[in-house]
């Protein structure tokens, strides 16, 4: 939802814009060419290799349309305080999170996000943080986990997964790889043959939420990112999960009902047919936007 996202805005040459999620900087790269020039560009990810390739992506451009670039390895819940710390004299007009997993967090195998290929179920965003997805799995108590998978992915086989994977732990058998874990939930929910939506697919977006404390990291960040914004500034935040959707908006009726900031939109906005028949990831998006008075 890149035209989507920039028509929120209101950027002109010499403002400040953010990206909080970075991801390859697609976003990030019309926001830098709407503050051109003399304008600057703040952009946050967790991810290193994210942050390396969206450096290698922006930082010519930044150099030729006169833009000052600054990327930072942070999540967005801690983003106000490193705005505060290296923009001292300048406020965003412009903040966009888009919450979608990088494709090419999907595609390297290694980083365990997707069970195309078996490998280790890692399901870190930040390499940093202490516990993987095949940890989770070790450490969790089975009622806990249940709820986990429920929860946050919405499997309706919760119960028997997480009895299947505890049983199995207590055998001597963890699951430690993306391939175990993609054949035991197919098993306890006796999943023949190929179906629209792969049946690992709620298990696998439940334990990487958990892992990356996805949840906990947005509510912080809604809780400051629209006080950061100057007057007429704008807030963006895309969405690919019911749960990240009700928090952003439930947050943005919050700030509308003090009165210093109104909501753009009556109700969500969605990607066109032509780019989910591009991108079928882009199929759950949602958009919505909050505007400073």
């Amino acid at each position: 939802m890149r035209s989507e996202a920039l028509a929120q805005f209101v950027l002109q040459p010499g403002d400040l814009a953010v990206d909080a999620t970075l991801g390859a900087g697609g976003h990030a790269e019309d926001m830098l060419r709407a503050v051109a020039p003399s304008g600057r560009l703040l952009g946050f990810d967790v991810d290193p290799e994210a942050l390396e390739l969206a450096r290698q992506h922006l930082a010519p451009l930044a150099e030729e349309v006169d833009v000052r670039l600054d990327l930072i390895k942070a999540n967005f819940r801690t983003m106000d305080t490193h705005i505060k710390s290296v923009s001292p004299d300048q406020s965003p007009k412009a903040i966009l999170a888009d919450l979608g997993v990088s494709s090419m967090q999907f595609d390297r195998a290694d980083r365990g996000f997707s069970f195309r290929q078996d490998a280790p179920l890692d399901l870190r965003m930040d390499p940093d943080l202490p516990r993987t997805g095949a940890d989770l799995l070790q450490e969790l108590p089975q009622e806990a986990l249940a709820d986990l998978l429920y929860h946050l992915g919405g499997e309706r086989g919760s119960r028997r997964i997480a009895r299947a994977i505890v049983q199995d732990r207590d055998k001597g058998r963890p699951i430690q790889t993306t391939g175990q874990l993609e054949g035991l939930v197919r098993r306890v929910l006796r999943v023949r043959g190929r179906a629209r939506i792969h049946p690992a697919t709620r298990t696998f977006q439940a334990l990487r939420m958990a892992v990356n404390e996805e949840l906990e990291a947005l509510t912080e960040f809604l809780d400051t990112a629209p006080d950061l914004l100057v007057p007429t500034g704008t807030l963006a935040v895309i969405t690919f999960h019911s749960g990240e959707d009700r928090l952003v908006k439930q947050a943005f009726k919050r700030w509308a009902a003090t009165g210093r900031f109104q909501m753009m939109h009556k109700s969500v906005l969605r990607p066109a047919a032509e780019e989910v028949n591009r991108n079928p990831r882009s199929r759950s998006a949602k958009l919505r936007a909050l505007r400073r008075a």
